[in-house]
């Protein structure tokens, strides 16, 4: 019977050993050694990435308010440098795009609308406005279909005066 003692005496402390503890059951000082390592590792990485894509996502929608701002007042001039209001219009969708288009932003982000007053926007001295809802997606999300995630809306207007002499 002293001899089955005696062997799961020696069980015991192998195991314990093993573990990392000492005879009483308390963690020595081998067992602690790289842990500081490992968990500031897993917490930074823990804590970073939330933090870093929330800075994507800020970024994101500064860019979507430049592209809007610029989009809406390249828009506005280029109408009203126009001889017509067709070629206005045309134009005008043209230089938006391109300026969406300089800022990562796709032709289906936005939508834009332009108004005159008073009167026609062919007469001198009426006010041309563009105006323009850009939709801001999530970045680096996978989603080209349809089921686009967004962060926000931008919106913005620029108006031009139609001069006298074209």
């Amino acid at each position: 019977m002293q001899q089955c003692s005696a062997s799961v005496e020696r069980f015991k402390h192998r195991l314990l050993l093993a573990l990392g503890r000492d005879a009483h059951g308390r963690a020595t000082a081998a067992n602690q050694a790289g842990n500081a390592i490992v968990e500031f590792t897993f917490l930074s990485v823990l804590l970073m990435v939330p933090v870093v894509y929330f800075i994507l996502t800020v970024a994101q929608l500064q860019a979507a308010s430049f592209a809007a701002v610029g989009a809406t007042d390249q828009a506005a001039k280029v109408y009203v440098a126009q001889a017509n209001p067709a070629d206005g219009t045309v134009a005008a969708q043209q230089a938006a795009m391109l300026a969406l288009a300089d800022h990562g932003f796709g032709q289906e982000a936005g939508s834009m609308s332009i108004t005159c007053a008073p009167g026609s926007c062919s007469d001198s001295g009426s006010i041309v406005t563009v105006s323009l809802d850009l939709s801001v997606p999530l970045p680096l999300m996978p989603f080209d279909n349809g089921n686009r995630l967004n962060v926000g809306k931008v919106s913005s207007s620029a108006s031009q005066i139609v001069g006298r002499f074209r």
